[in-house]
């Protein structure tokens, strides 16, 4: 069998050539995809295409993908959280270091000097207190979010001896065992506002983090604070950004996303988008999306799905597998089961798992899963998809 893979941005080379050439098709117009394999192209009011299987997004953000409306028919979106870490981390930091010592209005000044050597060392002289900073250690970083990128810019603030500290009410077990035991974790996020020199977010952008921070959030931090966003734009709520800084309630705005009413703006600092754009961020999402993709289209084994449940069974030999998404409702597995038991078919192994109002369940059954079967459990109220491996 051969799988149609549909390209919807530039993915680096390195991740697509781990699609094997005997069994995959890589392109940007294919008439009936397996799975989509974008970064930044906006899939909402995209018809799904009935052939597709899967969506894989060689990044960590997932808002430019419609997901309700591919869990509803089944299909996984996946997501490559912890690849751009590196890179996003060494982003903030330097955004820090960019609103520590002024370095951009400092440049700026720099650039605009005109004359001889002579007059250019005289007012370099006379102008550079005007961009006088401060230095690191000592000061209070408060990282809102604290999964890969939040712990990898946790860690490295501690190292270069900032005081550190961390709220995310969500955090999961692998990220706070990575988490330097230097960081103090905060119970609320008005500790981590009211405290803090600098406020950096590494946040989703969802429904319920839109917007995120607002007038009452920016309040609540002191006047000499800065705050960094590297995550999504929207989290901050511009119009409220805007109000702070001018009646000089914040320090400064560093940020990722240029926007009409911050890029002329005294003490903002935009960026374009640099987050993940490195060689090695790009080369990383993509062989993690692409082995994702393989992972699922082979073998029905979800790792990293933002709206499925991860699942894993190793494959049993002389057997065919069942790959079923459906509603998390009862008994789904119970009639399978009775659906199989009565094709006069044994189960050799199976897995279900539940996330949310979805699930998803491997079955192995010994010998081979005629169509009509595969159509009575297709039938099943309840259920989404369900394909033969």
């Amino acid at each position: 069998m051969t799988f149609q893979i549909k390209t919807l941005n530039a993915i680096s080379p390195i991740g697509l050539e781990r699609f094997p050439a005997e069994s995959y098709e890589v392109g940007t117009d294919l008439a009936a995809p397996a799975a989509l394999l974008l970064r930044s192209a906006n899939l909402h009011d995209v018809p799904i295409p009935e052939s597709l299987l899967a969506v894989a997004r060689a990044g960590a953000g997932t808002n430019n993908i419609p997901i309700p409306d591919y869990s509803a028919v089944g299909i996984p979106v996946f997501n490559t959280p912890g690849a751009n870490a590196n890179a996003v981390k060494e982003l903030t930091l330097a955004g820090i270091l960019l609103a520590a010592r002024n370095i951009i209005d400092g440049a700026a000044f720099a650039h605009r000097l005109r004359g001889d050597a002579k007059e250019m060392n005289a007012a370099v002289e006379k102008g550079k207190k005007q961009f006088a900073g401060w230095e690191l250690p000592g000061r209070v970083l408060s990282v809102v979010g604290l999964g890969a990128i939040g712990v990898e810019v946790a860690n490295s603030a501690c190292a270069l001896g900032m005081t550190v500290l961390g709220y995310d009410p969500g955090v999961t077990v692998e990220s706070a065992w990575k988490l330097s035991p230097l960081v103090e974790r905060v119970t609320s996020p008005e500790q981590a506002y009211q405290r803090a020199d600098i406020v950096t977010m590494h946040l989703p952008l969802t429904p319920e983090t839109t917007g995120l921070v607002g007038a009452e959030q920016l309040a609540q931090m002191r006047p000499t604070t800065v705050l960094i966003n590297f995550s999504r734009g929207p989290i901050v709520d511009e119009a409220a950004l805007v109000a702070a800084l001018e009646a000089e309630q914040l320090r400064g705005y560093v940020c990722d996303f240029p926007s009409p009413a911050l890029n002329t703006r005294p003490k903002v600092v935009t960026l374009p988008h640099l987050g993940a754009s490195t060689a090695e961020a790009e080369e990383n999402c993509a062989r993690m999306a692409v082995d994702q993709l393989r992972a699922y289209l082979e073998n029905g084994v979800i790792r990293n799905s933002v709206n499925f449940p991860a699942i894993d069974l190793p494959r049993r030999e002389q057997t065919s597998r069942l790959a079923m998404a459906n509603s998390n409702v009862p008994n789904m597995v119970g009639q399978v089961s009775a659906l199989v038991a009565g094709a006069n078919l044994n189960i050799a192994d199976l897995l279900n798992r539940s996330k949310g109002e979805l699930a998803y369940t491997l079955v192995d059954v010994e010998g081979e899963i005629p169509d009509a079967l595969l159509e009575k459990i297709k039938a099943i109220d309840g259920m989404l998809s369900a394909r033969v491996l």
